[in-house]
């Protein structure tokens, strides 16, 4: 048994953010239903399109859901919504506050549908302040929070960062939103409203870094720090087989136990590197030549060897065909193999985290267009299959 289990959610979302927190409490045993247009939602045919004309992320965050189509702007539609959301527990949407049909999501109005309904709403700048109704995608939160100008190397133009974190951590928050809103009701009956913003979520991340508190205290504005940890010592170097090694020299522990398996006694001892974290940040070109010109005279395999045997943390940098072959992914089911339909078995992620007695894992492949409308309208609703082919015919389904 999954732990979310009889678990309905209406998910409305699109792209990356919302489909995310929907994938996630797919994965844990909830009843995801995808309601999307007639024609099929937008974000099954941008970006990377696979062979079948359908976009590739879209096969790895649509999964473990049910597909349905529904014309909201048509009367009889936004009917059919609201008997759908008797039955449900959550409502899961990423729309722009304002955008059309908002309104008919507003959680005053759900929640007398339904008292127990829980809305999640995750959006760019969230659902109050002067910027609310403005769009917003991952690399414009990246860059009103500040993110962007601490990435890169010093010198450079700011520069985004290709990974989604600001999408995929609110898709995180709003599942964590909702499980501590279904474990709530459990107590009081009562659902309630999940506000979730991109902006939130890249001025948190940043400010976890310590920008803020780094101008507060020292009045510095931090910008790109390269490879540099934000406040601490980390290198990459390549290696004498021309790959590419990372390494941290992090805490003065780690310092020490680095230092002395290159053969640098002297520095693990010298007060300009071995006071703190900060000095080491403030003299990393120097330290740089000498890892560089040690590392440079090894294989990546002797670096990590000698490194990991003295438990300084360190990794190869590694390409994707290496990485679908990890033995740690593998030993982790982090790579899971899932039937599709004219593109046979594909690779995608596993669930992000293990969990004893109920644990989540992938349930469905990513559904087509509209392939559940029969089994939620004929078997959640009770409709004919008459009537299925009436609303069909007039565009509602």
């Amino acid at each position: 048994m999954k732990a979310l289990e009889g678990t309905r959610v209406l998910d409305l979302s699109r792209f990356q953010s919302g489909p995310v927190c929907g994938m996630l409490l797919g994965d844990m045993g909830a009843e995801v239903i995808r309601i999307e247009e007639l024609e099929g939602a937008p974000d099954r045919t941008w970006g990377l399109l696979g062979p079948d004309g359908e976009t590739l992320s879209y096969k790895i965050v649509g999964r473990s859901r049910k597909a349905v189509t529904l014309n909201l702007n048509a009367d009889e539609g936004k009917k059919i919504f609201r008997q759908l959301v008797k039955k449900a527990d959550v409502v899961l949407q990423n729309y722009t506050p304002g955008a059309p049909f908002t309104d008919q999501l507003d959680y005053d109005r759900l929640k007398k549908i339904n008292r127990g309904i829980i809305v999640a709403a995750i959006s760019g700048f969230g659902q109050n302040g002067p910027d609310k109704q403005l769009v917003c995608f991952d690399h414009v939160a990246q860059a009103r929070s500040g993110g962007m100008l601490l990435t890169g190397f010093p010198g450079d133009p700011p520069l985004k960062t290709t990974i989604t974190s600001n999408d995929i951590i609110s898709g995180l928050f709003a599942a964590m939103g909702i499980i501590t809103a279904l474990y709530q009701r459990e107590k009081t009956g009562k659902g309630q409203f999940i506000d979730v913003a991109l902006f939130d979520t890249a001025f948190f991340c940043t400010q976890l870094m310590g920008a803020l508190l780094l101008y507060a205290v020292y009045g510095e504005i931090r910008k790109q720090v390269g490879n540099l940890g934000f406040h601490s010592y980390i290198g990459i170097f390549e290696t004498s087989d021309g790959q590419w090694v990372l390494l941290s020299g992090t805490t003065n522990n780690i310092w020490k136990r680095l230092t002395r398996v290159i053969g640098r006694g002297d520095m693990a001892d010298n007060p300009k590197f071995n006071k703190n974290d900060m000095v080491r940040f403030d003299t990393a070109k120097e330290i740089d030549v000498v890892i560089r010109e040690w590392a440079s005279k090894r294989t990546a395999q002797e670096i990590l060897k000698t490194l990991q045997s003295v438990r300084v943390p360190c990794s190869i940098v590694n390409t994707i065909d290496k990485v679908i072959d990890d033995a740690q992914a593998k030993a982790r089911d982090m790579v899971q193999y899932v039937k599709y339909p004219e593109l046979g078995e594909l690779p995608l992620p596993g669930f992000p985290f293990k969990m004893s007695l109920t644990p989540g894992a992938i349930a469905s492949r990513a559904p087509r267009i509209g392939e559940h409308n029969e089994e939620i309208y004929c078997g959640l609703l009770g409709f004919s299959k008459k009537k299925l082919l009436r609303l069909s015919t007039k565009g509602v389904i």
